[in-house]
């Protein structure tokens, strides 16, 4: 932790694992890349890495800058970039890392065909982003293997996967079997929702995003998403306590006016150490074992929180933003945003402090 600041995100790498854990065994038999772009959803990369790679078969990052770093500290699990690479020279220096890279495009297939690395090749089923068309794929296939490509895996993405109630998921499976069953090589359709939610897209290799860091993509309450383990808890220090008369104002454009004396606490985080600044008054945060309601504007390094009914509140007591006692989709929710921009959002200034 920083010796003159305590604001932290404190990263529980067990629940990483029960989470992985959780995932293989929603698919026994099958494999799971553990996917860890974005530092680990804001996690720590290397760290996260190094906590599985004694149980994930393969990691999956967006870039290949990525890839490069997990090769540069020592980890030598198969790496597979999703992104894909953007040049012949680029796939070149992919192979000789001995990282798998996506095949998303015809041109990203010539890249592939020229260095001759592993490689996985993505169908578009519906996403609209990545992926070749679906009546291409024999062809793309047959061009990769006529150049001595080893080809891991075919594989498509879920658009609408953490929604059980929308078909087009149905649509995008059936889709994808109709033209990747009979390829010859292993198949890939689920995320972590489509593992929670879809049987049907689990195959030989699933890619448990989100749900390794103890978020879900459904409902809180849904089965699955109750058994995930919280594995980030984004803490604030309180760095200042005063009375507030009733009628007084706090913060930027006064925005919360006290409707009673109050006591308010400022905690040393802001939104420029990723807590959201459209977080409304009534946000909860949950300091000394009880939850105390945010009111006033985030500022870029400051929040303020109403403890009048928490007389014990005293500085230097660390206040937990999101993490095991506040759910981080709640808190997404009530800022209009997602889960997955808060874990990836909280800044380099924040130290990861690992249990």
């Amino acid at each position: 932790m920083n010796q003159y600041r305590r604001t932290a995100a404190f990263i529980d790498l067990e629940a990483i694992r029960a989470n992985y854990a959780l995932a293989l065994s929603m698919d026994p038999g099958s494999r799971a890349v553990a996917v860890i772009k974005a530092d680990a959803y804001g996690h720590g990369m290397v760290r996260v890495a190094r906590a599985l790679e004694d149980d994930a078969p393969a990691f999956a990052v967006a870039t290949i800058d990525e890839a490069m770093q997990l090769r540069e500290a020592g980890i030598d699990t198969d790496l597979l970039v999703l992104e894909g690479a953007m040049s012949e020279q680029a796939a070149a220096a992919c192979a000789a890392a001995h990282i798998t890279l996506m095949v998303n495009s015809t041109p990203q297939a010539d890249f592939a065909r020229s260095a001759r690395g592993q490689v996985w090749v993505k169908v578009d089923t519906g996403m609209r982003r990545l992926g070749i068309d679906p009546q291409e794929l024999d062809e793309v296939l047959a061009g990769l293997r006529a150049a001595g490509v080893p080809i891991a895996a075919v594989c498509t993405h879920l658009a609408c996967a953490d929604r059980p109630d929308n078909d087009m998921t149905r649509l995008q499976i059936e889709t994808f079997l109709a033209c990747a069953n009979d390829c010859g090589v292993p198949l890939s359709i689920a995320n972590s929702a489509g593992l929670m939610a879809w049987p049907a897209s689990r195959a030989d290799w699933n890619r448990p995003g989100i749900m390794l860091y103890g978020l879900s993509p459904l409902r809180e309450d849904e089965d699955w998403a109750a058994r995930l383990r919280v594995a980030m808890r984004f803490a604030a220090e309180v760095i200042a306590i005063r009375d507030v008369p009733a009628g007084g104002s706090v913060g930027y454009g006064a925005r919360w006016t006290a409707e009673r004396p109050s006591r308010i606490a400022t905690l040393a985080a802001g939104y420029a150490d990723g807590y959201p600044r459209h977080a409304p008054d009534g946000t909860p945060t949950f300091v000394n074992g009880q939850v105390a309601p945010l009111v006033g504007t985030i500022s870029m390094d400051m929040i303020t929180i109403d403890v009048t009914d928490h007389p014990g509140v005293a500085i230097g007591d660390l206040a937990e933003l999101w993490g095991p006692n506040v759910a981080a989709n709640d808190i997404a929710v009530r800022s209009g945003t997602i889960g997955y921009e808060l874990l990836t959002g909280v800044s380099g200034r924040v130290p990861r402090i690992y249990d």
